[in-house]
């Protein structure tokens, strides 16, 4: 076994990206149901800044409960060093990569080592590396739940209904808001996978690298408003959310859906008259459906891109990086 402590990053107090510290800390002993895994990558997450700027975006009473100090991350791709006897299915050796404990907050990712649920982890493909693997799971599983199948049956905590995603074919023309970012690049990929034709919306830095992924036509959001240029869409899958999200109820077709990955603001009224459906799903940890979603990296039908790496010792700079905005695909920090 390693030594008895390792390197994390932990936050002991709430704010911006300085109060990210480089602790040493005792190595976590796998419970049952665990394995201990030595981390090569984590990715950053939203999640990452909304628990070290406290949850501010969240009122009070719905805020997770999470006590300080507290090691932040949910995404890693690594390999496992212990495994749990009650565990089947993972070896010492295993090379995994895994979304774990979410919509939790005790992931504890920004780590070199990190005790995980076996069932959030699935293995590795191995056409990709582990930095790879790490961009991954969050926003991959977000966009399989939302578009492919939700493997769950906890409702959002926005509504009260189960979301259900709709078919997608040859015959369904979908627009990706936000599809540079983590989400809607994974997004716009298994559309893509399943046929659809896909109208990508970002700023104009990102345009070839949507046509490459996949995308039929592009929208520079910085030069046009795509409510005024688009009609008659199946399917709006926004990655961005908020306030804003409603201006895209107007594209849609009778009877098309509108999935916010971040639940915007809606009026019930407007929706029955344009005769849409919003609906959305929060994303949870699932080794089976990673698993899947690893087939499809494995044979480069889908592929994580990769914004920029940093060391973990530098999480800060990476979240200064997150806080620019305009990220094409994933944050990923490497550990050696």
């Amino acid at each position: 076994m390693p030594t008895h402590t390792m390197r994390a990053v932990r936050l002991h107090e709430h704010g911006g990206p300085e109060v990210l510290r480089y602790d040493e800390v005792p190595i976590p002993e796998p419970g049952p149901g665990e394995v201990l895994v030595r981390v090569h990558a984590v990715g950053v997450n939203p999640p990452d800044w909304y628990l070290r700027d406290g949850m501010s975006n969240l009122p009070p009473e719905v805020r997770p409960k999470f006590s300080l100090p507290v090691i932040p991350g949910t995404d890693l791709s690594g390999v496992v060093e212990a495994v749990a006897a009650d565990v089947d299915g993972f070896s010492v050796g295993d090379e995994v990569f895994g979304l774990l404990r979410f919509p939790g907050f005790d992931g504890s990712a920004y780590a070199e080592y990190v005790a995980a649920p076996a069932s959030d982890l699935a293995l590795k493909p191995a056409g990709i590396d582990h930095v790879h693997a790490a961009g991954a799971p969050m926003s991959g599983l977000t966009a399989w739940q939302f578009l492919i199948e939700v493997g769950h049956d906890h409702p959002s905590g926005f509504q009260a209904a189960q979301h259900r995603p709709v078919p997608l074919d040859a015959n369904m023309t979908v627009l990706v808001n936000g599809a540079a970012g983590g989400v809607g690049h994974f997004a716009l990929q298994l559309a893509k996978w399943k046929g659809a034709r896909i109208i990508a919306v970002a700023s104009g830095a990102h345009e070839s690298f949507l046509r490459e992924l996949g995308a039929d036509e592009f929208i520079d959001y910085t030069k046009s408003r795509p409510e005024e240029l688009v009609h008659d869409v199946d399917l709006v899958l926004d990655a961005v959310g908020g306030p804003n999200s409603k201006r895209f109820l107007r594209t849609l077709k009778r009877g098309g859906s509108q999935f916010p990955v971040f639940f915007g603001e809606f009026d019930e009224e407007e929706t029955v008259k344009l005769g849409v459906t919003v609906t959305g799903t929060t994303v949870r940890s699932n080794g089976a459906q990673l698993a899947e979603l690893g087939r499809l990296l494995d044979a480069g039908t889908v592929r994580v891109a990769v914004d920029s790496t940093f060391a973990l010792a530098d999480a800060r700079a990476a979240h200064e990086r997150a806080a620019r905005g305009h990220i094409q695909g994933k944050i990923v920090l490497t550990v050696a």
